[in-house]
């Protein structure tokens, strides 16, 4: 019977969940700013490698309990790359065909995940019609169109279930400052940023969270003008920055909204690989130098405490592109001047 596949399919997404342990909270330590703590929650540990792993489970659940995820019935996603590679995770769990829906610009190790978990991968050369062409091919194959850009805000239950502000906040109970002063989190679908700001609120919290945004995406100039109707080129920093405001993207609860220069984003991801001894990927530069924007605040402003932010995903997915320089250069991206201006802030201190 159809219900029995269903069960049958839940179990193994939470025997899944279950064989997993929680990511790791990093605290780094900040020469110039010794009473202002930062730390970063490594969604990179996750088995799939990325921040998405969550969504994609928690999507998956959402289509099966809704009935709409069913045996045999294909799995179709619009993504950039890393819901992409943890759906196919699923999709593989569950024995369910999968195709990814991706810009031609995806890195070729995204690509490459995609295909091992045995995800097929259909190229789309303009990233604004990724969508579009995912509705057409659920209505092609009869499959089931997950959405993560419509339904991530409300596939995961914000009050808590072991979400990520949940497990976040958790982990800092003992540190010296367990409430932080400021979330910095970057918006790709909008579905974490939404489920951070309303968890703070549902817990009673004074932290704020501050939603950062590359150059190119509409999710900033939308946060400021309601304007639906905003299109832009989209960021090319995979994963986050959007053409177009989408319906997982809540602005009511966010509390800053800062847009982040690709050069700032490039040379933050190059910095935090000197510190950390290991890659990281372009949305997590822009997390990093968010956070450090707080921090710079807090401290002119005579403030202790604590801020904390997002590893996203692996650097190793960006060998060729993001780690890249003839890559960068030819996107005009220039860390120059940026790299060794936070180098001196995060030693020195100074300003950003």
């Amino acid at each position: 019977m159809p219900r029995q596949w269903v069960n049958a399919a839940i179990k193994k997404i939470e025997a899944d969940f279950q064989r997993s342990a929680d990511t790791h909270l990093l605290k780094l330590d900040i020469p110039a700013f010794p009473h202002i703590q930062l730390y970063l929650k490594d969604e990179s540990s996750h088995p799939t490698g990325s921040l998405k792993h969550r969504l994609a489970r928690s999507l998956f659940l959402y289509g099966l309990c809704n009935g709409w995820i069913t045996e045999g019935k294909t799995i179709i996603e619009a993504s950039s790359g890393s819901t992409a590679v943890s759906e196919a995770y699923f999709a593989r769990l569950l024995g369910l065909p999968f195709i990814a829906v991706i810009p031609k610009s995806t890195s070729a190790e995204k690509i490459a995940k995609i295909s091992f978990y045995g995800g097929r991968c259909h190229l789309v050369d303009d990233p604004s019609q990724i969508d579009a062409e995912s509705h057409r091919l659920a209505l092609e194959t009869g499959g089931h169109f997950v959405d993560q850009f419509t339904y991530a805000e409300r596939a995961t239950d914000w009050r808590g279930n072991n979400n990520i502000a949940e497990t976040l906040f958790e982990q800092m109970r003992h540190e010296p400052y367990p409430e932080p002063t400021w979330l910095v989190m970057s918006a790709g679908t909008g579905g974490t940023s939404a489920t951070l700001g309303r968890h703070i609120r549902y817990a009673g919290m004074n932290t704020q969270l501050c939603v950062v945004d590359p150059e190119q995406s509409a999710f900033f100039d939308y946060y400021h003008s309601r304007d639906s109707s905003i299109r832009t080129k989209g960021a090319c920093v995979e994963g986050i920055g959007r053409p177009r405001p989408e319906l997982s993207f809540l602005p009511d609860v966010i509390d800053e909204m800062l847009q982040v220069p690709d050069n700032a984003t490039f040379a933050a991801m190059l910095l935090l690989e000197e510190l950390l001894g290991r890659k990281v990927g372009g949305s997590t530069g822009t997390n990093f130098y968010g956070a450090l924007l707080k921090v710079s605040a807090m401290a002119k402003a005579g403030q202790q405490g604590s801020v904390a932010t997002l590893i996203c995903d692996q650097g190793e997915r960006y060998l060729n592109t993001y780690y890249n320089p003839d890559w960068r250069s030819a996107k005009g991206i220039d860390t120059a001047h940026w790299l060794p201006k936070l180098r001196q802030f995060w030693h020195q201190g100074g300003d950003l």
